[in-house]
């Protein structure tokens, strides 16, 4: 398989609750359905995410409909770049320009939390390549990495 795509669901903690790997070709809101399909039964009482942008208007009315939470995407500040951002500079000024997309880096709402944790799985020498054929395998040391985090935490 080349190329795959991870699916997490953290706590506001930022600890893995459910884990989907499969292949890149498979969009994010395919595959955000598919990972998402039967979690009522396993977490009753979740009722807000927050996704990042790369899922879709069609995944947010997918999940309002057929689970009934709310859903949030956290959008990137990066502003529009080349001859596009040159233009709307001219158009909007530099001050507006930059009240609406202030240089640096940008801490986005909850979206850091889900970063963190890919963060944390990247330091297991496991997850921080593509080196298991099955996207199950992933899955099974995504789940190790957690545990073997909280373990750590709960013996401090």
């Amino acid at each position: 398989m080349k190329g795959r795509k991870r699916h997490i669901l953290v706590d506001t903690q930022g600890f893995v609750l459910k884990a989907l790997v499969h292949p890149a070709d498979v969009s994010e809101s395919e595959g955000g359905q598919q990972f998402l399909a039967g979690i009522l039964s396993e977490f009753p009482r979740l009722a807000h995410l927050w996704a990042d942008q790369g899922y879709k208007a069609a995944f947010v009315a997918w999940v309002q409909e057929h689970l009934g939470w709310s859903i949030e995407i956290v959008k990137n500040l990066q502003p529009p770049r080349g001859d596009t951002g040159a233009a709307i500079r001219d158009l909007l000024g530099d001050e507006e320009f930059e009240r609406r997309w202030p240089k640096g880096f940008q801490l986005l709402p909850h979206r850091w939390i889900v970063e963190r944790t890919f963060a944390w799985l990247g330091k297991h020498r496991r997850l921080s390549k593509d080196y298991e054929g099955l996207p199950q395998t992933t899955e099974a040391w995504i789940y190790l990495a957690m545990a073997r985090l909280i373990f750590r935490r709960l013996s401090c």
